[in-house]
C-alpha cells in the first residue's frame, strides 16, 4: 500500500507541515500543522492550516489523526483549530509532553490549576506504540535528545523525524532547550539508522535552505546514514556532542520560543480569556 504525502511549507517559521494517506483511502493524519502568529502585533491568522483544511476537503480525505512530534518551541501549533474542523480526529503527542508540562508550568506562571497529566490532548503515546492512518500501520518511535518528548512517526514506508533530523545538508537540531541532550539525540539517531530500512522516505520537520538552495523536505535513511553533515558515516558519538555542544552555545534563542511552548503545551489551545473577555501570553522576564 503507497503512502501519500502531501507537504505544507510555512515560510516565516522554515516548518513543514503533511498530509498523510494510503493512495487510493479516505482516512489520514496531518501532522505538525502551524497557526500563523505575529509577533510584533501578537495577532494570529490560520491562513496556512486553512490551506490544509482547502486541500483535505478537496480531495474528499478523513482526517482521523493530528499528530504532533513534539512541543515545539519555534511556531504556535494548529491543531487545536483544526481539532475545531475535524472534532473525530485523535489530537496525540508522547507521554513525555508531562514532563515538558511540569518543566514549564512554573516558568510561565500557570498555577497549580494548570493540568501537567497531557489532559489537553486526546491521546499520548507510549514509546513503539502501534496505530493505523486506514490501511497504512503506523508507529511512534522515540527519538529524544532534541526535546525529552520528541517521537517520530513511521506511517507505511515514510518516517516524520520531527526536529531529531534536518536534510542532510542542514544536519541535526539544537539540543539545548529543557529537557535537551546532545548525546541522547546521536543515540536516538543512531536507533533510526540501525533499526529501518535505508530506503525509508524521510520528512523533515523544519528546512531553511542551507547555501542558498530551495528548501526541501525529503529524503532517504540512507542518504541521511551517508551525508548528514553532523551524524553521518564517520562521525562518532563525542565527536558529535562535542561539535552539538559548540553550536547550540552560539545560537539564539528561537524569536517566537514564549509563545509557541506555552501554548503547544496547551494542545496549540489558546490561553482562556480574562476578565476582560481578551486573551494573553506571558513573557517571563529572565527566565528563558
Amino acid at each position: 500500500m503507497q503512502t501519500r504525502v502531501h507537504p505544507f511549507f510555512h515560510a516565516a517559521s522554515g516548518t513543514w507541515s503533511y498530509v498523510v494517506h494510503a493512495a487510493g483511502a479516505r482516512d489520514a493524519a496531518v501532522i505538525d500543522p502551524v497557526l500563523d502568529f505575529d509577533a510584533a502585533s501578537a495577532r494570529t491568522s490560520t491562513a496556512s492550516a486553512q490551506a490544509i483544511v482547502d486541500f483535505v476537503e478537496a480531495r474528499g480525505l478523513d482526517v482521523r489523526w493530528l499528530l504532533e512530534t513534539h512541543a515545539h518551541a519555534d511556531h504556535l501549533s494548529a491543531a487545536h483549530w483544526l481539532k475545531g474542523h475535524w472534532p473525530e480526529a485523535t489530537l496525540a503527542i508522547g507521554e513525555g509532553i508531562r514532563q515538558v508540562q511540569k518543566t514549564f508550568r512554573p516558568i510561565f506562571n500557570l498555577g497549580e490549576h494548570f493540568p501537567v497529566d497531557g489532559s489537553q490532548f486526546d491521546r499520548l503515546f507510549e514509546p513503539d506504540a502501534g496505530f493505523e492512518v486506514g490501511p497504512l500501520a503506523a508507529r511512534v518511535i522515540p527519538v529524544p535528545g532534541h526535546t525529552s518528548d520528541s517521537n517520530a512517526f513511521l506511517v507505511g514506508d515514510a518516517l516524520f523525524v520531527g526536529d531529531s533530523l534536518f536534510m542532510p545538508d542542514g544536519g541535526t537540531a539544537r539540543c539545548d532547550f529543557p529537557g535537551g541532550d546532545a548525546r541522547t539525540l546521536y543515540r536516538s539517531i543512531r536507533h533510526l539508522f540501525d533499526s529501518l530500512p535505508e530506503e525509508t522516505r524521510v520528512f523533515v520537520c523544519h528546512d531553511y535552505g542551507p547555501g542558498g538552495r530551495e528548501v526541501a523536505c525529503e529524503t532517504t535513511l540512507g542518504e541521511q546514514k551517508r551525508n548528514n553533515i553532523h551524524v553521518g558515516a564517520g562521525i562518532d558519538e563525542d565527536r558529535f556532542v562535542a561539535m552539538r555542544e559548540a553550536r547550540d552555545a552560539t545560537l539564539a534563542m528561537p524569536a517566537l520560543i514564549l509563545p509557541s511552548v506555552q501554548v503547544n503545551i496547551r494542545a496549540g489551545a489558546l490561553p482562556e480569556p480574562q476578565a476582560d473577555g481578551h486573551r494573553y501570553l506571558t513573557l517571563p522576564i529572565d527566565r528563558i
